[in-house]
């Protein structure tokens, strides 16, 4: 098997600047990194290997990069985290998204071009799962909906280039099908189960397991894991969110599309493994609705994302009133939380575990493979 070749959409706008560099490689003007996220900005970014602009039906137009797998992972590996990082963690990580990437290649040849349903609506509930449904003309996309791949913008360094070409071609497989690697942040202490946040596919490796090592104050292994614009964000491991009850309303009316009108509950209908609430009952003065998944529940109770969905709800009150005048949300955890926890897997590394020995422990029963 040669080196694959990796379609990444970098980014869609009305117009696109690109300018070539006599390297052969080109920089695209205001690419956006961590859209809808609470760091969410733009950057100019220099990529290498070749590029189309697809005309899309809306008018707008979406910039494509191809480029081996393995340069993408060196971009990927640098963008998600420090170049400094632990070589062990480099390795585990470079097998991860090496893995991840090709198993989206697969799952689109395997689609024939059929977009991906990830959409349950009845009167009473609405479920919504994000993955790959926005990618029907390239393999992933460049920010943090798929993993992070900023050209050659963020600072190679020869020990990410050694955890590339130490692993070039490994991947993980169970029963001898490539993996779903999947990672996040922080998982609070449990990791989630694939089925409890994208679609009802229970993959074996990707069992919610207890994890002793995500829980770190050391600035050493956080720099590792958090870039700059990530250590803008603090208390991830545990966090607290207030609202009031005019902020709530009106964050639900905005990024839902729903009204409503005063929010009476929140109620946990159906968590996952990890805590994390997969289903959850809006109880309005106007309407009810159960909301979920995971990502759906972030994103419609935020300005940006809740960092999880793993939270507890208390209710204040006025003394003569049933209409809550303030929701705190106590939480855990940062991202979705299935598969390799960043930080817990910078732990591991730090504390003298091997890479293999960290894929293990959060993908057990995998193989390792080298298929090309």
């Amino acid at each position: 098997m040669n080196i694959p070749v990796i379609n990444v959409g970098i980014m869609t706008a009305d117009e696109i600047s690109i300018s070539p560099n006599p390297d052969g490689s080109f920089t695209v003007s205001d690419v956006p990194i961590g859209i809808d996220f609470h760091w969410e900005r733009k950057e100019d970014q220099t990529f290498l290997g070749k590029y189309s602009i697809l005309e899309r039906e809306d008018g707008k137009k979406t910039l494509i990069n191809a480029i081996p797998v393995e340069d993408y992972l060196v971009s990927v590996i640098s963008s998600e985290m420090s170049a400094s990082s632990a070589l062990e963690l480099l390795k585990a990580h470079a097998i991860i998204s090496r893995t991840w990437v090709l198993a989206q290649i697969q799952k689109r040849g395997e689609s024939n071009g059929n977009p991906a349903k990830s959409i349950i609506e009845t009167e009473d509930e609405y479920i919504r799962w994000y993955d790959r449904e926005d990618h029907d003309h390239f393999d992933v996309c460049a920010d943090d909906h798929c993993q992070r791949y900023q050209g050659i913008t963020k600072a190679y360094t020869p020990a990410v280039k050694k955890a590339v070409n130490e692993t070039m071609g490994e991947v993980l497989t169970y029963q001898g099908e490539i993996c779903d690697t999947r990672f996040s942040k922080c998982c609070g202490g449990k990791t989630e189960a694939f089925e409890n946040v994208w679609m009802a596919t229970p993959y074996p490796y990707l069992r919610s397991i207890s994890d002793p090592f995500c829980h770190t104050n050391d600035e050493k292994v956080l720099s590792q894991v958090l870039l700059k614009y990530d250590q803008e964000t603090g208390d991830f491991y545990r966090w607290k969110v207030i609202l009031t009850q005019e902020e709530i309303k009106t964050i639900l009316h905005k990024r839902s599309g729903w009204d409503f009108g005063d929010i009476i509950d929140l109620i946990p209908i159906e968590r996952g493994d990890s805590g994390r609430i997969i289903r959850l009952k809006i109880v309005g003065s106007k309407m009810t609705k159960i909301v979920g998944k995971e990502l759906f529940i972030r994103k419609i109770l935020s300005e940006s994302h809740l960092y999880s969905s793993n939270f507890e709800i208390n209710k204040k009150y006025k003394s003569d009133s049933i209409i809550p005048e303030i929701f705190t949300l106590y939480g855990k955890g940062w991202g979705h939380g299935v598969g390799l926890c960043q930080i817990g897997a910078a732990m591991m590394a730090e504390k003298g575990y091997s890479y293999k020995e960290i894929l293990q422990h959060y993908f057990p029963g995998t193989t390792l493979e080298k298929q090309y």
